[in-house]
C-alpha cells in the first residue's frame, strides 16, 4: 500500500451504477436463521421442510429456504394488509411470515397479528450485515490510518493494491478520473444531506458524459436527502436512462466504487481516502453495495416504512432502534442524517406517544411493547 498526496472523496453527488453481477466472496448474509421452530406432529406425516406442520389442517407447512415465502404465506399477508390483521392461529399455520418479521403480535391483543410492511421488515432483516459492513469499514480505516505512515519505509509497489490520497482536491481529482474512464458501473454512497449547489453542479457535469456513454449508475443517500430541493434539481436535469437513485435510513461512510477501483473516505474531516484496486476486494465493496441497494426506496417512490395506523412513524422507529441499542442523540442525528435537534422532537414524540416520563422509562416501553428488541450496541 503506498500513499499519495492528495484529498478525500468529495462531497458531490458524483454517480452511482448497478453492479454487473459481484457477489463476494465473504460468508456475511442477511439470511434469516435456518431454524424455524417444532414440528407439530398432529398430522402424524412427517416434517417436509422448514416450519412446523399445521396442527388444524393436518397440512404440513410447504418445505422451502430460509429466505423464501411460500404461496399460502403470500396469501395470508395479503389478506392480513387488507384486513388489518390476522388470528395467532392462521399465523401459526405459515411460521415464514413471522420468521421474516412481516407479522407481529398486537400489543393489546395476544390472540392477534399485525402485519408489517415488507421494507420494514428488511430493514429489520438486514441490519445485522449492515452494522457488519460499519464495522469492517470502521476497522479497515483504522489500519490504513495506523499503517499508512510506515509504508514508504517498505519501498513502492509496481501495482498497489491500496493507495492512500490525502487532500479534498486530490480525492475529487482521482474520483473523477475514475468517473472518466468507467465503462460499466459507477456506484456512489453519500451519508447527510446537505448537498451544496456548487457541489452538485460539479457531480451533474461529472456525470452527464458517462450516461451519455451507457455506464450505468446508482447513487444512495439517506432518507433525509429526499427533502434536499437541490438533490431533486440535480435528479431532474440529468439524463434518466441508466441512473438511478435510492434511500435509506444509515449509510457506511462515502464511497465510489467503478469498474476496477473502489474510493473510501476514512478520515471523519473526508480529506483522506483510500483507493482500492484488489479485484477481490472491489468485488466485496460492490457486494455490499448491492446489500444497501436491496433494503433502499427509489428516489421517486414515497417511504412505506410503516403501516397507516402505526403508533409511531418510520423515523421515530428507527430513532427507537437507536436509542434502545444504547446510542446518545448527537451518533443518532448523525446516522440519520438529521439535526440534532430534530432528532430530539421525535423522541419527545415518542415518550409523548407512549406516556413515558424518562429517558429509561421510554427505553423499557420500547422492548416492553414490541416496537424494538433488546439488543447490543451496534
Amino acid at each position: 500500500m503506498t500513499a499519495m498526496s492528495g484529498p478525500t472523496v468529495p462531497e458531490d453527488g458524483t454517480s452511482g451504477t448497478p453492479p454487473t453481477g459481484h457477489g463476494p466472496e465473504d460468508g456475511t448474509s442477511g439470511t434469516p436463521p435456518t431454524g424455524h421452530g417444532p414440528e407439530d406432529g398432529t398430522s402424524g406425516t412427517p416434517p417436509t421442510g422448514h416450519g412446523p406442520e399445521d396442527g388444524a389442517s393436518g397440512t404440513p407447512h410447504p418445505h422451502h429456504g430460509p429466505e423464501e415465502l411460500c404461496a399460502p404465506a403470500r396469501l395470508l399477508y395479503t389478506d392480513a394488509l387488507q384486513r388489518g390483521g390476522v388470528t395467532a392461529a392462521e399465523a401459526d399455520r405459515v411460521p415464514c411470515l413471522a420468521r421474516l418479521g412481516l407479522l407481529r403480535p398486537d400489543p393489546h391483543d395476544p390472540g392477534r397479528r399485525l402485519p408489517v410492511p415488507a421494507a420494514a421488515a428488511l430493514t429489520e432483516l438486514l441490519a445485522p450485515l449492515t452494522h457488519d459492513i460499519h464495522a469492517r469499514v470502521a476497522a479497515s480505516a483504522a489500519l490504513v490510518k495506523a499503517l499508512a505512515p510506515l509504508a514508504p519505509l517498505a519501498g513502492s509497489s509496481d501495482d498497489p493494491a491500496m493507495t492512500v490520497i490525502q487532500g479534498k482536491p486530490a480525492i475529487q481529482a482521482a474520483v473523477a478520473e475514475a468517473g472518466k474512464a468507467a465503462r460499466k458501473r459507477i456506484l456512489t454512497l453519500h451519508p447527510g444531506s446537505k448537498r451544496p449547489d456548487v457541489m452538485l453542479e460539479q457531480a451533474r457535469q461529472s456525470a452527464i458524459e458517462p450516461l451519455r456513454r451507457g455506464v450505468s449508475m446508482r447513487h444512495l443517500y439517506q432518507h433525509s436527502a429526499r427533502y434536499n430541493m437541490n438533490l431533486k434539481q440535480y435528479v431532474d436535469r440529468l439524463p434518466q436512462g441508466d441512473l438511478q437513485i435510492r434511500t435509506l435510513e444509515q449509510t457506511t461512510e462515502r464511497m465510489f466504487v467503478f469498474d476496477r477501483s473502489a474510493y473510501i473516505s476514512i478520515s471523519p474531516e473526508r480529506d483522506v481516502a483510500l483507493c482500492v484496486t484488489h479485484p477481490a476486494l472491489v468485488r466485496y465493496l460492490a457486494h455490499v453495495y448491492d446489500i444497501l441497494w436491496a433494503g433502499a426506496t427509489p428516489f421517486g417512490e414515497p417511504l412505506r416504512t410503516s403501516s397507516p395506523d402505526a403508533p409511531i412513524t418510520a423515523v421515530q422507529h428507527s430513532i427507537a432502534r437507536l436509542l434502545a441499542a444504547g446510542h446518545v442523540d448527537d451518533e443518532i442525528a448523525r446516522r440519520m442524517g438529521i439535526s440534532v435537534r430534530t432528532c430530539r422532537s421525535h423522541i419527545a414524540r415518542l415518550m409523548q406517544t407512549l406516556g413515558a416520563n424518562s429517558r429509561t422509562h421510554l427505553g423499557a416501553l420500547l422492548i416492553g411493547s414490541g416496537i424494538v428488541e433488546a439488543h447490543r450496541r451496534d
